[in-house]
């Protein structure tokens, strides 16, 4: 079982006289800055003059500073913008700027697992990943709550970094929900298996391939879409909040049967054959030095594709049925 780490187990106080750099306040460096504020530490932003980012950093009253110049003054630099841009980041305005004993922190460990991002050995370098988006933790915090976190050591330099990453945990309101003791390894390569074959990959061409199916057919496209893209939020959400088996609860008898007696002929022995193939290439580097690829390029691969599914029959449907929801409209 995994180490769990809760508020009694965080002590802000080692935090005290640290300045901590969050470098890009998207929407989860946002929440990490504000959080932290609130909880009373000394806290320093970073953004790109003249983007949305930045204007929202004057408004939450911040003064954003160059990367560089938040990298001279921290003691505690967190990197929170895109992974295929960190390595870039750090190499050009962080890595000059960095002295001894100084922490390095990360939300998600591709860079460093894969060794885009190699720090100097006389740094603490751990991760703190909130488990959800940045807005969840900004609303969990106000309401006295928090997100659980994951905490990992890639590298002790000072003798504290545990304390370190726990505090900063308890700083964003992790320790309120429970922080779980993991290492970058074994974060990056469940996170990237998770969004390819599941969460993202698996879900999305599971849709296609159902509406496809009922379209094919001669069934109505608008009919496909609510079957196979609408509904899906009603049952995620009961699996979001009571398991697998309190939704099959919670759908008629009929739905429950047809689920534990077909599912397994759509998620097949060849399905899950290629789902440790695809665990295989993560492992291995091999989708890194992919993505590393690409984005050198220019991203032509993943542009035709992007570009492809925009214009699926089920975007297409989607976008007019969704003008008959305003529930969905902000």
């Amino acid at each position: 079982m995994a180490k769990m780490y809760y508020d009694k187990d965080a002590d802000l106080g080692i935090l005290k006289g640290k300045k901590i750099a969050i470098i890009g306040y998207g929407i989860q460096g946002r929440a990490q800055a504000l959080n932290l504020r609130d909880s009373g530490l000394d806290v320093l932003v970073s953004e790109l003059p003249g983007t949305p980012n930045y204007e929202q950093a004057v408004k939450d009253k911040f003064k954003p500073v160059s990367a560089e110049e938040a990298a001279k003054e921290a003691d505690i630099i967190q990197i929170l913008t895109q992974d295929h841009v960190q390595a870039q980041v750090y190499d050009k305005f962080i890595a000059p700027n960095l002295s001894k004993g100084n922490a390095l922190v990360f939300s998600h460990g591709f860079n460093i697992h894969f060794k885009q991002i190699v720090p100097p050995d006389d740094i603490d370098v751990f991760m703190v990943a909130p488990k959800g988006p940045g807005s969840l933790v900004r609303k969990m915090y106000e309401e006295g709550k928090g997100v659980p976190c994951l905490l990992a050591i890639f590298q002790e330099c000072t003798g504290d970094a545990a304390k370190i990453g726990l505090a900063y945990a308890k700083g964003i309101g992790g320790t309120r929900a429970g922080v779980i003791e993991t290492t970058f390894k074994e974060e990056t390569e469940t996170d990237l298996f998770g969004e390819q074959t599941v969460l993202c990959g698996g879900v999305s061409e599971l849709i296609k391939a159902g509406f496809e199916t009922l379209v094919d057919a001669g069934y109505q496209p608008e009919i496909a879409y609510f079957e196979c893209l609408h509904e899906l939020k009603l049952i995620t959400d009961m699996i979001y909040q009571v398991g697998i088996q309190g939704m099959r609860k919670r759908v008629s008898d009929t739905a429950e049967y047809g689920d534990v007696t077909r599912g397994g002929r759509i998620v097949t022995a060849e399905t899950r054959k290629e789902m440790k193939k695809i665990l295989g290439e993560i492992q291995s580097g091999e989708f890194a030095r992919e993505w590393i690829e690409e984005n050198k390029a220019g991203r032509p691969k993943f542009k035709v594709l992007r570009q492809k599914d925009d214009n699926h029959k089920v975007e297409i449907i989607g976008k007019k049925l969704r003008e008959m929801m305003p529930w969905m409209k902000k």
